[in-house]
């Protein structure tokens, strides 16, 4: 187990500046969804984006998350998914 706090400081820590929404749906501090925009994901495939993200969690990986849902978009991706949905647009 490990705290949302704890995670979603390691997350900011390696992507600093950029947007990282984390939740912990089962509310369990095991399964937790998170959300990062890059602009360190540009040229990169979904598979290596998603591997950044691992790495940043390092350790954690292997021992206190049990699961974890990931959806990483470039900056450029993000304005296309907000204006696709305005309803849900925020920065």
């Amino acid at each position: 187990m490990m705290p949302i706090e704890e995670v979603r400081t390691l997350l900011e820590k390696n992507f600093p500046g950029d947007i990282v929404r984390l939740t912990d749906p089962r509310g369990d501090s095991k399964h937790f969804h998170c959300v990062v925009v890059s602009g360190k994901f540009s040229g990169k495939t979904p598979v290596q984006q998603h591997q950044m993200v691992y790495q940043a969690l390092g350790e954690a990986m292997n021992e206190a998350i049990h699961a974890l849902a990931i959806r990483t978009y470039t900056p450029e991706q993000w304005r296309q998914q907000q204006s696709a949905y305005p309803d849900n647009a925020d920065s």
